[in-house]
C-alpha cells in the first residue's frame, strides 16, 4: 500500500516552504496529497497563559494576536500555493492542547516536522511529542529533500516500535536502492531477530543487507556513524522505546537521533 496523504503542519512563519518542500518529496512519488495544515494556539488560551504569568492584559492584547493568527494563516496559505503540487489541500485547524492538529494527523500516513519541533524547541515542540508519541503517528523530520532512490537504513533492535517505524516506512523502502539493517546487540533489551526483519523485507519486496555494530559508544552516535558511512538519506527508527520519566532522566537513542542527525532525514515511529 502506498502513501496517500502527507500531513504538513505550518505555522505562517519562514519555516513553512522548507516543510512543504519535505512533504513534497515524500509525496509525490506516490501522487499523494500534500494536506498542509496551518495550527493556532486560539488567543484565549495565550491570554490565560500571560495572565498565570503575572501579566495583565486587554480585549486590544487579544484583538492584537487574532490578528497576528489571521496573518499567519494568510501566509501559509501563500506558502501552499507556491509549492509547485497538483496534489495538496489546505486545513485551519486549531484547539486547546493541539487538539486540532492531532485530529488531522489520524488520517496521515507520514507528519513532516521542522528539526526545531523534534528538538523540543519553538512553537511545534509540544505538538510534535503528542502527535507522535499519543496519537502514534510516524514522523519524518528533516529540513532538505531526501532523493526517492537514495540509500536508506533501518535501527533494529527488535521492539515494536521499530517495527512499526518499519511497516510504515515502506513505501519509502520499497523505492530505495539500498536498504541496511543496522543493530547494536549490547544496547537492546531483547532479542534482535534480523534474520526475521531480513525475510520480512524480502517477502515485500525490498532487497536489504545487515551490518551488526560493535564498540563501547552509546547506540545512538553509532547508529548515525553507520549511516553515514553507507551514504543512508534516511534513517528509519522506533522513537521513544522507554518510558517517558526514565528517558527524561536518562536520556536515550531517540534523542540522540534527533539533535545529531541534521544532515540525515529521520523517520520516527512510536
Amino acid at each position: 500500500m502506498d502513501w496517500t496523504c502527507i500531513l504538513a503542519p505550518l505555522s505562517g512563519g519562514g519555516a513553512d516552504p522548507r516543510t512543504l518542500a519535505v512533504a513534497r518529496a515524500l509525496a509525490e512519488p506516490f501522487s499523494a496529497t500534500v494536506s498542509a495544515a496551518y495550527t493556532s494556539t486560539p488567543a484565549s488560551e495565550l491570554i490565560t497563559w500571560v495572565n498565570e504569568a503575572g501579566v495583565s492584559t486587554t480585549a486590544l492584547a487579544i484583538g492584537e494576536l487574532e490578528q497576528a493568527t489571521r496573518v499567519g494563516e494568510a501566509n501559509a496559505r501563500t506558502a501552499l500555493a507556491r509549492l509547485d503540487y497538483r496534489y495538496k489541500s489546505f486545513d485551519n485547524v486549531t484547539g486547546d492542547d493541539w487538539l486540532g492538529l492531532r485530529i488531522a494527523s489520524r488520517l496521515a500516513d507520514v507528519v513532516v516536522w521542522p528539526p526545531r519541533a523534534a528538538r523540543s524547541r519553538g512553537f511545534f515542540s509540544h505538538a510534535f511529542q503528542q502527535v507522535l508519541i499519543d496519537e502514534q503517528r510516524p514522523a519524518l523530520i528533516a529540513d532538505h529533500v531526501p532523493p526517492p532512490d537514495a540509500p536508506a537504513a533501518i535501527a533494529w533492535d527488535g521492539g515494536r516500535e521499530a517495527a512499526r517505524a518499519v511497516r510504515r516506512a515502506m513505501p519509502w523502502l520499497r523505492r530505495s536502492r539500498q536498504v541496511t539493517v543496522l543493530t547494536v546487540p549490547y544496547a537492546v533489551r531483547e532479542r534482535c531477530e534480523t534474520g526475521r526483519l531480513l525475510n520480512y523485507l524480502a517477502d515485500c519486496g525490498v532487497a536489504a543487507d545487515a551490518s551488526t555494530l560493535h564498540g563501547r559508544s552509546p547506540a545512538g552516535p553509532l547508529l548515525l556513524a553507520e549511516a553515514r558511512r553507507l551514504g543512508a538519506a534516511m534513517l528509519v527508527a522506533g522513537a521513544f522505546g522507554h518510558p517517558r520519566l526514565q528517558r527524561f532522566i536518562f536520556g536515550g537513542t531517540t534523542q540522540t537521533l534527533l539533535e545529531d542527525a541534521s544532515d540525515l532525514a529521520l523517520f520516527l515511529s512510536h
